[in-house]
């Protein structure tokens, strides 16, 4: 489905001119020396704007130039078929706990509904205010919709896909709605520079609007339940206290123009800075800002982070979106040892491994799987030389190494010793032999074994050592102890084991009596 007529929401959102307020500003830097890269970008539709996250992992990307929805496997970071065509000027969508998605279409006053399960619309468009902005899920099953030009928030049920109750006024052109774990929605209103909060339970107003910087547009809910307004005219990120509904410090300075704001999991922020075509990162434990801006596509507006730490930027004026994958990190290997024939399943525990593939002592792993969120893959050992190996995991994002993460053993082989017995000289013509013999066998594989030392015994005496030949044959000259041989009525040999380099050798032993001519 397509739009020939243009919308007052895609004309705002194409506008590219910096913003009165808006003058260079430096960000403060924390001291970290990492660098961090998009590593790719996967060609979408026709100005994107919004990003999801569905329950299968996979991305949906809201084209507002093409009116249609693209999706995007976030483990191949390749669109999923073809475009899902939707209403005119598709902005900021939501999936919700139910599985579909829910896109506010700006230049049609209406709200899609997408199956994600099957990538097809639900039923008709639901109609909603005037340019709707942003969706954001709640859960119970209803969905906040944001109306830029009616200075409202509608309700939709999701269950039944209608409208519930009559719209909440809330500031001038709201745009970012987020709901935190108290259940409170944060509206941000770009026209009056505040945030209204809503009682989702009740759908009144909480208390007066919070002040916030310029033209606050976008508002993400950390794991510490602090909500973040990217502020587009003052280049500032503002932090609410969701529970006293107060603001925290003072504004974080990021890039220029923040339209986007997403926090990952592991509490790292991150806003998509349009006029400076690259994305910020700061930790919201500390709200300080992680090394430098991540250089990313043209007109970057919008920020999500996938399940497996991926982070998503739409790129309005590049009609693609940027894949942020960072270098993985190892914890641990398990089992850390196996036989140097390989064949061992290992599992590998870290961060960012999706797209892993796995080398163990510089041979490659078989059998590479990654889990859903990037923190563990499993695999089968190659072949390798016995003792430690490193396992070094690379990503489109980058590699790590365990060193010697990984031991290789030797199998142990059962052997057997054979003792022949000693001879004795009784009186001529009769042969006499000197030699005392042990023959020393690899019962796995029925092979001589040659270079390992046998010790010969009369009793708990030792009385010599000697080492097999090519035949496994051990040999030591009796001739200045048959007396004791006699006396003890015959000798021990023994072989307390060894190792060969593919094998390890059991011990074994065998006593021989004494022949008389």
């Amino acid at each position: 489905m397509s739009t020939q007529v243009q919308s007052p929401m895609l004309e705002l959102l194409l506008q590219t001119a910096a913003l009165p307020s808006q003058a260079a500003q430096v960000s403060p830097v924390a001291a970290s020396a990492q660098v961090f890269l998009a590593v790719t970008s996967i060609p979408v539709g026709n100005n994107p704007v919004g990003l999801a996250i569905a329950p299968s992992s996979d991305l949906y990307v809201a084209n507002s130039g093409s009116a249609n929805v693209s999706a995007i496997n976030t483990t191949t970071d390749t669109v999923i078929g073809g475009p899902i065509g939707v209403g005119g000027t598709p902005v900021w969508l939501t999936v919700a706990p139910n599985g579909n998605a829910y896109v506010p279409n700006s230049g049609s006053n209406t709200v899609s509904v997408i199956n994600t399960a099957t990538n097809t619309v639900v039923g008709a468009p639901i109609a909603v205010g005037n340019q709707p902005a942003v969706v954001a899920a709640v859960p119970g099953g209803r969905v906040y919709v944001t109306n830029f030009a009616a200075n409202t928030v509608t309700v939709i049920d999701t269950t039944t896909n209608t409208v519930i109750g009559a719209p909440i006024a809330v500031g001038a052109q709201p745009v970012g709605v987020a709901v935190a774990s108290n259940g409170n929605a944060y509206v941000t209103n770009r026209g009056s520079n505040t945030v209204t909060v809503i009682n989702t339970a009740t759908n009144t107003v909480i208390g007066a609007p919070i002040p916030v910087g310029a033209q606050p547009n976008f508002v993400a809910i950390a794991p510490n339940g602090n909500a973040y307004v990217a502020n587009i005219g003052s280049n500032t990120v503002t932090v609410i206290n969701t529970i006293s509904n107060t603001v925290v410090g003072a504004p974080i300075a990021v890039g220029n123009q923040p339209w986007g704001i997403a926090v990952g999991a592991d509490g790292m922020a991150y806003t998509s800075n349009r006029a400076a075509n690259n994305v910020t990162v700061f930790d919201t434990a500390t709200n300080t800002v992680v090394g430098a801006p991540i250089p990313v596509g043209a007109g970057p507006i919008a920020v999500t982070v996938a399940p497996n730490n991926k982070v998503y930027v739409s790129n309005i004026n590049g009609n693609n979106v940027s894949v942020i994958q960072f270098d993985p990190t190892l914890t641990s290997i398990t089992p850390n040892s196996g036989p140097i024939a390989g064949g061992t399943p290992v599992t590998i525990t870290g961060t960012n491994l999706t797209g892993a593939s796995v080398t163990i002592g510089g041979n490659p792993a078989t059998g590479v799987m990654v889990n859903a969120t990037g923190t563990q893959l499993t695999a089968i050992t190659p072949p390798g030389a016995a003792g430690p190996a490193d396992v070094t995991v690379t990503t489109p994002g980058g590699s790590a190494t365990l060193v010697g993460g990984f031991t290789y053993l030797l199998p142990v082989h059962a052997t057997s010793l054979v003792a022949t017995p000693a001879l004795s000289k009784l009186f001529p013509p009769h042969v006499y032999f000197p030699f005392l013999t042990a023959t020393l066998t690899d019962q796995v594989t029925g092979l001589p074994v040659p270079g390992q030392t046998i010790l010969f015994k009369i009793g708990s005496n030792l009385v010599g050592i000697a080492t097999t030949d090519a035949q496994g044959v051990a040999r030591f000259n009796e001739t200045l102890i048959l007396t004791l041989i006699l006396a003890n009525g015959g000798y021990d040999a023994e072989f307390v084991g060894g190792s060969t380099g593919s094998a390890i050798l059991s011990p074994s032993s065998d006593h021989a009596g004494v022949i008389e001519p």
